[in-house]
């Protein structure tokens, strides 16, 4: 098993997506200046580490040839990784290398599948689960126990990537990925049981949509994305209290403050 992380409190990992399709913030950060820009401003807010991305995982999302995955990513974390941990979120092999080569120390990894990549340049790597792709993921997802298979899934693909050689491994249940509603509540109410793997737990609630359908207005409309932080800041200080040690988040300096209290031993009276 890997070495477990320690930390004084829950570490806050910030979204940095280069995209012009992701679902909260696409387009927002698309080129390269204003990514980086906003990347020095999450380091200010308290990010321990920066998460970018140049490949939405949106559902319904369309892939990005590798050429211009990495035309989006380098250079910004090239232009970070002086400053702060940078991870970078990807499902290509090319991507995570060149983005290790660059100076990003994780690989955040949807399709659970390049431990070989962490290990080979040597850099930490989160294992999360996904049912089927951006395209499909969301098309009528089933369990028949989702607390239990998704368990069952990241404890195997840890398990092979620490023995593969990787020195840091995270599981991720992916909320959202191949879920409704119903599964991520499940998942959210097993954060400790998944902790009990021993493996370091990452969580990332911020801003989706089944927050906004618990948070729909009176004729059941659901909540935007500009107004799901009550949500993403209760279910993220949720899973830490429950033993996630990372939470991945678009609302960094709110975050850290709920994750500074969390990590307060006693707390103040």
């Amino acid at each position: 098993m890997s070495s477990p992380v320690t930390q004084e409190r829950p570490l806050v990992m910030g979204i940095l997506n280069v995209t012009p399709d992701s679902f909260s913030d696409g387009g927002e950060w698309f080129e390269g200046d204003l990514a980086i820009e906003r990347g020095h401003e999450m380091i200010a807010e308290g990010a321990d580490i920066v998460d970018v991305g140049g490949e939405s995982t949106r559902p319904g999302a369309e892939p990005v040839a590798i050429d211009e995955e990495l035309r989006r990513v380098i250079p910004v974390i090239e232009a970070l990784a002086p400053h702060v941990r940078v991870s970078v979120d990807t499902t290509k092999a090319e991507v995570a290398a060149a983005a290790a080569d660059s100076g990003a120390t994780l690989v955040n990894d949807v399709s659970a599948s390049l431990w070989p990549v962490a290990a080979g340049c040597g850099v930490g790597w989160v294992a999360m689960h996904r049912r089927g792709t951006p395209a499909d993921m969301q098309h009528h997802p089933h369990y028949d126990d989702v607390v239990a298979e998704v368990t069952a899934y990241l404890a195997d693909r840890a398990s092979t990537g620490a023995a593969a050689g990787v020195g840091e491994v995270w599981i991720d249940p992916g909320i959202g990925f191949g879920k409704t509603a119903g599964h991520n509540l499940r998942l959210l109410s097993a954060v400790a049981g998944l902790a009990a793997t021993g493996y370091p737990v990452l969580v990332g609630t911020s801003r989706k949509s089944f927050l906004g359908s618990l948070a729909a207005a009176p004729d059941g409309t659901p909540a935007p994305v500009d107004a799901r932080l009550a949500g993403s800041l209760a279910t993220a200080t949720w899973a830490m209290q429950q033993g996630a040690r990372m939470v991945r988040v678009h609302d960094v300096a709110a975050t850290v403050q709920a994750a500074t209290l969390v990590g307060t031993p006693g707390g103040e009276r």
